[in-house]
């Protein structure tokens, strides 16, 4: 559900989220949380959660301390500390919902630590000086990229995050080994007058706060809903089935698409009912070896080695038969015994070939027969002997 920013302009448009949903209405942010319980009553005798939590730019959250003088609810801007100075951030969870979020996410307090407070509700003042800094970010960020290029550094800022007093910047960057930059803190200190922190992030969480669309036509996982990040090898693509093509397994990360994580569990469970890819059946026509399976089908294709062009289909519960017989040394004849034919697996279906379905003049509508009265005329006088000229 999108907030009143993203929706429709005036000529009927859409507009989109200009901020990779987090925008400051707090309407269309990827981690916003439903609290189904804002609207009951803690029991009696029970006191409502102290904690609260509050979100940052890319959906970056914490959790702070909420006192008694201080009444906060959801959707609300509120002044927290911060170090060296305060942070500005809006309220997206309280009650006992903060306590199960901190207990998911291992939040926990170090003996003689104080935990961060919510200092107050943000005033008009500490919004505009907020809005006025994340309006500097884009400027900042592309000076610190031109003085990162001039040192020569091999380093991508990707994205640049100011602290709510505008005193305080965070540079976020990827890099594929470790960098120098203490030259580059000197210089961009000096040229933006502000605090500087540089933290490396990798190229997912880059994705993730870039965002964008995947290949299938929706927006990037990880910029709508995905938290954590696991690693994603090839031995994914192996289970499903999949040629390893990188172009086609990569993301816009360049990694290995988190979504080839989404369905493993399933075809791991479903690759338990198969025998091995490496297992051989043996016949008294020869040897022959699997050369491709069908996980949904339950199918599996065989090949003689005198033979490597001619495949034989056969069912699942026919190969096990088949590795029965190999165990217990009882003959099999030939795979032809056993091979599927293809109307058994097939289904009596008619397709339409959709032929014109995707002609660009489909649905233009159809020219108007013009009058030929002009073009039967002009047949007309061709069609006439030509008269003799008389000479006067």
């Amino acid at each position: 559900m999108s907030c009143g920013s993203c929706g429709k302009s005036v000529n009927g448009a859409p507009r989109g989220c200009k901020s990779n949903g987090s925008c400051a209405l707090n309407g269309c942010n990827k981690l916003t949380v439903y609290d189904w319980l804002a609207h009951m009553q803690p029991p009696q005798g029970e006191t409502r959660f102290p904690y609260v939590e509050v979100r940052f730019k890319n959906s970056r959250k914490q959790y702070y301390l909420c006192t008694d003088d201080i009444q906060v609810s959801m959707g609300d801007v509120v002044v927290t500390t911060a170090e060296m100075g305060h942070d500005v951030g809006m309220v997206t969870l309280t009650g006992n919902l903060v306590q199960l979020q901190m207990q998911r996410k291992k939040v926990a307090l170090a003996e003689g630590e104080e935990a961060p407070k919510i200092l107050r509700k943000a005033t008009a003042v500490d919004i505009e000086r907020w809005k006025a800094a994340r309006e500097r970010e884009e400027s900042v960020q592309v000076r610190a990229r031109e003085l990162a290029l001039a040192l020569k550094l091999q380093m991508k800022i990707s994205d640049v995050e100011f602290q709510g007093d505008g005193k305080k910047a965070t540079f976020y960057y990827t890099a594929e080994s470790r960098v120098d930059f203490r030259q580059l803190i000197k210089d961009m200190a000096q040229a933006f007058s502000i605090r500087i922190e540089m933290r490396q992030i990798g190229l997912r969480q880059e994705a993730s706060r870039l965002g964008g669309v995947g290949s299938c036509g929706r927006e990037l996982c990880c910029s709508t809903w995905l938290t954590d990040f696991r690693s994603v090898s090839t031995a994914a693509a192996r289970y499903q089935q999949l040629s390893l093509n990188p172009q086609k397994l990569a993301g816009q990360c360049g990694k290995l698409k988190c979504c080839l994580n989404f369905e493993l569990d399933s075809y791991r469970a479903a690759l338990k009912e198969f025998p091995r890819m490496e297992t051989r059946l043996h016949t008294e026509k020869g040897s022959a070896m699997c050369q491709k399976i069908d996980i949904f089908k339950g199918l599996m294709w065989f090949s003689y080695k005198e033979e490597p062009m001619t495949w034989h289909k056969l069912e699942v519960e026919q190969v096990h038969e088949i590795i029965a017989l190999n165990k217990a040394k009882k003959p099999v004849a030939a795979l032809d015994e056993y091979s599927v034919d293809e109307s058994e697996t097939s289904e009596n279906i008619s397709f339409d070939s959709g032929e014109g379905a995707d002609s660009l003049t489909r649905f233009d509508r159809p020219k108007k027969r013009r009058n030929n009265r002009n073009n039967r005329n002009r047949n007309r006088n061709r069609n006439r002997k030509p008269q003799s000229k008389q000479n006067g």
